[in-house]
């Protein structure tokens, strides 16, 4: 109680807001709000529901995989369209074609057979991260279009509240249809309530495309990390799958952002540590929802459960956060909160109840808070004020790669060899890039 009490005081701001700013605030919030329905539904139990239909790992990891390959191929060139187009236009009609496929996905339990299923739903977010890579880059400029540099903190921290209460309420009622209805009718219910929540959501978009796009005197400048923990293009599994999003709008600034020269002087050992932390941290992925499904027979209820533990414990993590990067500093916090995270799947591996489970949870949560606040101010400490668009754009070509490979190492180390032994694997490949991202300084 006392994280979202401490939550919803922050929603206050100790000065008055600009009316000029009120209404595009309010959309912003009602954006993230109903988004939350979306994450804490459909997106926290596709891979669930894949499991249940007897999907194996390399499914799994295509699901993950996939997207990731998409954003390789499709991130570039999503920016250079966008730079010759109105951004709040290009993210709304992005995010409405994108959306449209959850419809499908509601259907698709009555129209195919359970393997057709997995095969469908892998199909399917592949061609929705086409358009929803366009929204992930889009929805960055349109945000920092949209909300001036001394209100992006205000506006980012009630965002992310929002984001992580209203996921936790959605994953445990989602978690009760499912334990009450039967698995085809329950999760029909699931993919219509995350088609509600995308469809409102994008409504609020409609609100903002207005807005043009930044416009920036001289040389393209990135001056902050947005703070914003949301992923709107994003069709994972949000939490335990999720990574944070890093100045995404380095791709609309700018035609020459690939240059080698910038991965000179240690900024390309820093991409090789948060490379390989990635990976790391994409590697167990595909085997969660199997052990928890096939290995620890939980029902649908514990599993919402223990999402709306871990995403609690982003909240409250996320609250204290800027006290701890006051004291130890954001290279510090990357670090811990790695290893916390390496912890992960080390305790699922040895999970045997709810009790277990949901302290888990808890590591994880608190874990993931610290490294997903503190990794992208920690980068900008490592790149030049002048030239941040070249050097984060080195850094999300990275994250997708390790997330590609990573997933599709899981995936095979689950065909190899049993699913304690490869969550115990991924527990030293986890510590191991602790410790190198505390030897990039």
């Amino acid at each position: 109680m006392y994280g979202l009490t401490t939550a919803l005081k922050s929603f206050k701001s100790s000065r008055p807001i600009p009316a000029e700013y009120r209404a595009t605030f309010r959309y912003l919030y009602w954006d993230i709000a109903w988004f939350g329905i979306l994450s804490g539904s459909a997106l926290s139990f596709i891979s669930v529901y894949a499991t249940r239909l007897h999907a194996n790992a390399f499914h799994l990891g295509l699901l993950n995989a996939g997207p990731a390959l998409v954003g390789l191929l499709f991130t570039l060139p999503a920016g250079r369209w966008l730079q010759q187009r109105t951004v709040g236009g290009a993210v709304f009609w992005s995010a409405f074609w994108a959306r449209s496929g959850y419809l499908l996905w509601a259907l698709l339990p009555a129209l195919l057979t359970p393997i057709n299923q997995i095969w469908g739903y892998v199909l399917l977010v592949l061609l929705m991260t086409i358009p929803s890579t366009v929204l992930s880059v889009g929805f960055n400029a349109l945000y920092a279009s949209a909300v001036p540099m001394e209100w992006r903190g205000h506006v980012a921290g009630i965002r992310n509240a929002m984001l992580s209460i209203v996921l936790i309420i959605t994953s445990i009622v989602s978690g009760y249809i499912l334990d009450h209805l039967p698995i085809v009718l329950g999760y029909q219910v699931i993919f219509l309530l995350g088609l509600a929540g995308a469809v409102l959501s994008t409504v609020q978009l409609w609100h903002l495309r207005h807005i043009t796009g930044e416009t920036v005197p001289g040389p393209p400048q990135i001056r902050g990390i947005i703070g914003d923990l949301a992923r709107p293009g994003d069709i994972r599994s949000p939490g335990i799958s999720s990574f944070a999003s890093v100045a995404l709008r380095a791709f609309t600034r700018g035609t020459n952002l690939l240059r080698v020269e910038v991965l000179r002087d240690g900024y390309g050992k820093l991409i090789a540590a948060l490379f390989f932390f990635h990976f790391a941290q994409f590697m167990p992925i595909p085997l969660f929802p199997l052990f928890w499904v096939n290995q620890l027979h939980f029902s649908d209820g514990i599993i919402s459960i223990g999402t709306a533990v871990f995403h609690f414990a982003v909240l409250i993590g996320s609250l204290q956060l800027s006290q701890l990067v006051h004291r130890w500093g954001n290279h510090t916090l990357v670090t811990v909160g790695v290893l916390g995270m390496s912890l992960y799947p080390l305790l699922n591996a040895y999970t045997t109840n709810l009790p277990i489970f949901l302290f888990t949870a808890v590591i994880g949560g608190a874990a993931w808070s610290l490294v997903g606040g503190s990794v992208g101010n920690y980068l900008l400490e490592k790149v030049p004020n002048t030239d941040r668009p070249a050097y984060l754009a080195w850094y999300n070509l990275a994250l997708n790669a390790a997330v590609l490979l990573g997933s599709l190492s899981g995936s095979w180390l689950a065909k190899e060899i049993d699913l304690t032994t490869a969550l115990i694997i991924s527990f030293v490949v986890r510590a191991l890039s602790a410790y190198v991202i505390w030897n990039a300084e």
